[in-house]
């Protein structure tokens, strides 16, 4: 019996050596389980300690619901949902209300300083919710410079920020740029045919604006109203420098007060809480999805479109910019310069007069306790190697989401998007866990690496907004030729997409270098002795009553992030936030 010779010499299929993987598919499929990795690594955790028995570092624990009973029979509990629910929908309505007026008389109008007007909007978004906090205590609060002087001329001040709407003022104020950036981005492409029709058919500028220009910023307004009833849940430095002392409790300053402020932590009890908490803004964030992709209704812009015409004021041109000034003094200007102010004072009062009261004692003061500086050091370190970490891992991610044929793209982007609904204090309870949990991972717990990790896994999201609009914009063709001369995907991006890049990394740097030194909320349930940032030193500072290092302090984060920002926008052309 003879064989044919081609079928005798050649080996089985499945004996033939399987190829090794390229350096495509290691790169892609590494950052793809990196991404996971630093993604899930928080919250894991967190959904298996709300199911223990006891902290799950302990030794014997048993699983169990009864976390889950326990929070909602909790004395109070369910004034806590409440506070939280009245405070987020109150914050939303000011911020709503405050950003589209904004939009459309700074954007839309012919109102003098309207450019000017509105950069000094956008300011509370650069700053800390902690800082803008300390600066309304300061020229608003019990003891602050405005409010002694209204008492001493009238009987009492009409303000009360230790209350829920007080609270919701600050916050409103503080998020009213976020549904300023939206509106104005929506009606940048408004097709202005409609409000010239309008104008034609003898609509007047109130009827033209109510009827057209309104409607047509719904999407704009719903999306960004659901995402500040978001951040209303989040928020924690508000409700704990103005809601505790009036024992008015949200679900932040709960986890807050349960975890790090508490002697004995409930740790069962925490993390239950942060899973409820982080389903709630799983839905929003649903939501949010929802409302952008089913706005095509209200599309209009078209290839004919030009630019819109700003609405004629005419006699209300000056009175709306006093109005605007007064609005701008007292929101941005007062609280911000007030906290400034005191820092380099030893008593802000309107019965002393300032000049007898200068100096640089707070400053020396911060110089002479070692933790300020190291706060301030660390704040750095974190801000600038994380940031650079995070924009290198964020750059990866873009390329290989938009720009591969990686067969995971999708779901990875998905994932890489996924923290926008993780809330901070929730990623830093998570962080804790998983670094208590993880063997060999103990050590790092209490250094600034774990804050890094923390922080790049939170603002991926942010990262990728700033990254991606410029990729889709570059023409695909540079990458096909680059191919068809036998580059590999690495090579391609490495030597053409990376540096086409490039501007739009150094954007992502900057916001990220800025996000990461005003962030404290993630760093709360992570810090240790050495490891401080200066949100967390502010946090301390204030509760010893350090009214004056808490000043100076603050005063050195708005002034590194005022430099920041200027330096971006003057001679870089970064735009940030809008």
């Amino acid at each position: 019996m003879s064989l044919d010779a081609s079928t005798t010499l050649a080996p089985a299929a499945d004996a033939l050596p399987k190829p090794l993987p390229g350096r495509d598919t290691v790169i892609q499929y590494g950052m793809a389980l990196l991404t996971v990795v630093l993604i899930a690594a928080p919250l894991l955790p967190v959904l298996y300690q709300s199911m223990l028995d006891r902290a799950l570092y302990d030794s014997g624990q048993q699983f169990t619901l009864s976390n889950f009973g326990r929070l909602f029979h909790t004395d109070g509990f369910g004034l806590v949902i409440w506070n939280t629910f009245v405070f987020a929908t109150l914050t939303t309505l000011i911020s709503q209300t405050l950003g589209t007026l904004a939009a459309v008389l700074f954007g839309r109008t012919d109102m003098p300083f309207a450019r000017l007007f509105g950069e000094l909007f956008l300011w509370p978004i650069y700053l800390s919710a902690l800082v803008l906090s300390f600066g309304w205590y300061t020229i608003y609060g019990p003891a602050g410079y405005l409010t002694l002087l209204m008492q001493s001329i009238f009987d009492g001040a009409p303000w009360n920020l230790y209350s829920l709407p007080g609270m919701a003022m600050i916050a409103g104020v503080s998020q009213a740029p976020v549904a300023y950036i939206y509106c104005m981005s929506s009606a940048s492409i408004t097709d202005p045919t409609l409000e010239e029709a309008a104008r034609v058919a003898g609509a007047g500028t109130l009827r033209t604006l109510s009827r057209i220009t309104l409607p047509l910023l719904l999407p704009a307004i719903a999306y960004s109203a659901v995402l500040n009833f978001t951040v209303g849940l989040e928020l924690l430095a508000i409700p704990l420098v103005f809601g505790d002392p009036a024992g008015i409790t949200v679900l932040t300053t709960f986890l807050y007060n349960n975890g790090v402020a508490s002697a004995r932590p409930d740790h069962g009890l925490v993390a239950t809480a942060a899973v409820l908490m982080f389903a709630v803004v799983c839905v929003l964030v649903w939501l949010q999805g929802r409302l952008l992709g089913n706005t095509r209704r209200f599309v209009t812009l078209g290839g004919k479109a030009t630019r819109p015409r700003p609405f004629r004021l005419n006699r209300l041109r000056w009175p709306l910019c006093v109005f605007s000034a007064i609005y701008i003094t007292a929101t941005v200007v007062m609280p911000i310069g007030a906290l400034l102010l005191r820092a380099f004072t030893s008593l802000l009062s309107p019965m002393v007069p300032i000049t007898d009261v200068l100096t640089f004692s707070n400053f020396a003061s911060m110089l002479e306790y070692p933790v300020y500086p190291r706060s301030i050091w660390n704040s750095f370190i974190v801000s600038t190697l994380g940031g650079a970490v995070a924009t290198a891992m964020v750059g990866l991610i873009a390329i290989i989401v938009l720009r591969s044929d990686f067969r995971w793209r999708a779901p990875l982007h998905y994932v890489a998007l996924f923290p926008r609904a993780v809330p901070g204090v929730v990623a830093g309870i998570g962080f804790f866990y998983a670094f208590a949990l993880v063997p060999g991972l103990g050590g790092l717990r209490n250094t600034i690496w774990i804050l890094v990790a923390a922080f790049t896994m939170h603002f991926i999201p942010v990262g990728l907004g700033a990254v991606a609009p410029m990729l889709l914009q570059m023409s695909p063709d540079f990458d096909r030729a680059a191919r068809t001369q036998g580059a590999d995907w690495w090579t391609t991006s490495r030597r053409i997409v990376l540096p086409l890049l490039r501007p739009a990394l150094v954007a992502c740097f900057i916001i990220l270098f800025i996000t990461f030194f005003k962030e404290y909320t993630t760093a709360i349930f992570l810090f240790a002795p050495g490891s401080e940032v200066i949100g967390t030193t502010l946090l301390q500072a204030w509760t010893q009553g350090e009214v004056g290092l808490v000043s100076a302090l603050a005063t050195v984060q708005v002034m590194v992030i005022g430099i920041c920002v200027t330096a971006a926008r003057a001679f870089l052309g970064v735009k940030l936030y809008g």
